[in-house]
């Protein structure tokens, strides 16, 4: 079995750059972005409702308030 590079380089020029463009048009449109670190600057942002609302209280005001 031939590999890829094998392949392209029993191509003509003309049809080795279409692969090429072809490829690096595949890795711009695939590329997913970088993960970034887990955001947590929500924490604590209900913490005064703590004395109103017990925690399975606050988590249905939560979805009442996200609107699911």
């Amino acid at each position: 079995m031939k590999t890829l590079a094998e392949i392209v380089q029993e191509l003509p020029p003309e049809l080795q750059q279409e692969v090429h463009d072809f490829a690096q048009w595949l890795a711009e449109t695939r590329t997913y972005p970088k993960r970034t670190r887990l955001r947590q600057d929500w924490a604590g942002a209900l913490r005064d409702l703590r004395g109103q609302y017990t925690s399975v209280e606050l988590q249905h005001k939560a979805l009442e308030w996200r609107g699911d």
